[in-house]
């Protein structure tokens, strides 16, 4: 009994671990996960370094997140990108699917990261692993608004 008792601690340790190793860590600068230049040229005009701040916590006892606002110099074209790093890919999972209970009624279902919605607002909403992101632009209710979204979303995917 000792001895099954004994691997089935080790076999379930084997499986914490591996979920932590597939984590994905905050990187020092969330904001960079998405740069100036490459919000430039999906969006075809000048956009500047991200001003960082505070993303609020969706809910109690959950993590902070970091919201990157990049904007033209004229200040008409804005983009919003909010990231989360969750503590465990099992957590982001149950975060997005609470989240898109609120925001992704009636939303479209969109192809990037492990699984993700487009909102009522045209915003899009991704989870990749243990990191949970969301996309809002200027005009992204218009075609080529949403195909630049999504370009854009593509790119942090590809970064994570």
């Amino acid at each position: 009994m000792r001895t099954l008792l004994v691997m089935g601690t080790t076999i379930l340790g084997f499986g914490f671990a591996g979920q932590l190793a597939q984590a994905t860590a905050s990187p020092t600068d969330p904001c960079s996960l998405l740069t100036a230049a490459q919000v430039s040229s999906t969006r075809g005009d000048k956009y500047g370094a991200p001003e960082k701040s505070v993303a609020p916590r969706p809910f109690a006892n959950t993590v902070q997140g970091t919201d990157c606002q990049y904007k033209t110099a004229s200040g008409q074209d804005n983009v919003l990108f909010r990231v989360y790093f969750d503590v465990s890919t099992a957590q982001a999972t149950d975060l997005h699917t609470r989240l898109k209970t609120f925001y992704g009624k009636d939303s479209t279902p969109a192809t990037v990261g492990d699984e993700a919605y487009f909102d009522r607002n045209h915003a899009i909403h991704v989870r990749k692993g243990n990191v949970r992101y969301f996309l809002a632009i200027s005009h992204g209710d218009t075609p080529s608004g949403q195909m630049q979204i999504l370009a854009l979303a593509a790119l942090v995917a590809g970064e994570l």
